[in-house]
């Protein structure tokens, strides 16, 4: 992938000011459930703009020339604002691939952010969205590599919304698997989705990936998943994602 000069001279101090992206950033955070314990497993960190405006708006900022300094932002500023706020979980970070030109090189101000403001590395799982336009498909698999020795846990984000497949979940070998609403809606309902739910299942089970569903929205939707033997699930049932806050237990719904 071609990067420009300036991107790849830039120092990680560079990438912890954040002051090449030309625009402000916050985060939110949903909760993640583990079923097996009702417990919070982990928050994943959603970008929000300087006023909280939605991630919509904050995408409509990025262009080519500021992708990489967002990307770099995102991971210090969730990372940042997580252990601020005593995140004692696994913290999800989204990342966008097109923006790491050399995994081991873009991960430095990631990991110098960690220490400095004390957040365990091992508790980090970086997802990309299947969502997603990979220019290089081998160029995500060495991400993922690269992210696997350095110990971080990674995720496909909203699978079956984009240009995954079973065989390259298989190249990915990703530790979560995060199946995309449109597989979760009304699933209650629909015995075909649960077939397929059951047969993208095996093939985790396979390579040892966990599942989650996202957007669970209703009771049903919950019973029926969980009854599949999805462990981890994420959702507005739950609680829904806020500004700069960490749901509690006490705060987090239907986990009966």
């Amino acid at each position: 992938m071609d990067f420009p000069s300036r991107i790849k001279q830039q120092s990680c101090a560079d990438c912890l000011s954040g002051v090449s992206l030309g625009f402000g950033i916050r985060m939110a955070f949903q909760p993640i459930i583990d079923w097996h314990s009702r417990s919070v497993f982990a928050y994943e960190a959603l970008v929000r703009g300087p006023g909280g405006e939605g991630a919509a708006w904050v995408f409509e900022q990025v262009n080519d020339s500021n992708r990489y300094y967002f990307d770099q932002a995102c991971r210090v500023t969730a990372i940042k604002t997580a252990a601020e706020l005593g995140c004692s979980t696994f913290l999800n970070i989204n990342f966008l691939p097109n923006a790491v030109y050399r995994p081991e090189t873009c991960i430095k101000a990631t990991i110098e952010a960690a220490h400095m403001y004390g957040f365990d590395l091992k508790r980090l799982i970086f997802e990309v969205t299947e969502g997603e336009d990979i220019v290089d498909k081998a160029h995500v698999r060495n991400i993922f590599r690269s992210y696997a020795d350095y110990g971080f846990l990674t995720a496909i984000d909203d699978y079956g919304a984009g240009f995954t497949n079973i065989s390259w979940l298989a190249e990915l070998r990703p530790n979560l698997l995060k199946l995309d609403m449109s597989l979760i809606r009304d699933i209650d309902k629909h015995p075909q989705l649960q077939r397929q739910l059951i047969e993208i299942k095996a093939e985790c089970e396979l390579q040892g990936t966990q599942m989650l569903a996202e957007g669970i929205e209703t009771e049903a939707e919950r019973d029926c998943v969980t009854a599949l033997g999805i462990r981890y699930l994420q959702g507005y049932l739950f609680a829904a994602p806020k500004l700069e806050y960490l749901a509690p237990q006490s705060e987090i719904h239907h986990l009966e």
